[in-house]
């Protein structure tokens, strides 16, 4: 493995933890030339799911760009990134049981959506206002409105 810091190929593996529920291997490495630490993880290699978009269109699944999403809605709450990977990991192993090739955006959607739910309220309004295209106050009251009943 090429260090990211100075592209040597000269490391060592300091610790190997597992992760994703043990779907994937977490290795802490240290370069021997620049001493540098860095993470690698190895996962399992899934088959290739499309995900089917609104408009019909299929992409490749992208863990990283459902990462990305999630940072995003949870940039500045108090969500770590363990929490994300779970996420992360709870879905792509949702969808690997339930489909064989084809999933829709939707589906994926309103499961991030009440992870989040449950996880930040903040990040799954956040998280909300993007996936369902709000256009004015009112959507954002739609989704507050069984938030602040629950409450009572």
């Amino acid at each position: 493995m090429k260090c990211p810091s100075c592209h040597q190929d000269n490391d060592r593996v300091i610790d190997s933890r597992a992760c994703d529920d043990g779907f994937g291997i977490r290795r802490r490495r240290e370069c021997q030339f620049c001493s540098r630490r860095f993470t690698t993880y190895e996962r399992i290699e899934r088959a290739v799911m499309k995900v089917v978009k609104r408009d019909g269109t299929r992409e490749v699944f992208d863990r990283q760009k459902l990462k990305m999403g999630l940072e995003i809605a949870c940039r500045k709450r108090p969500v770590n990134d363990e929490q994300i990977e779970e996420i992360l990991t709870f879905v792509e192993n949702e969808i690997e049981n339930r489909y064989d090739s084809e999933v829709e955006s939707q589906y994926l959607g309103e499961i991030l959506k009440d992870k989040l739910f449950h996880l930040d309220q903040v990040a799954f309004v956040r998280f909300t206002s993007v996936y369902r295209q709000f256009n004015d106050v009112k959507d954002f009251v739609e989704v507050l409105k069984p938030m602040l009943t629950r409450k009572k």
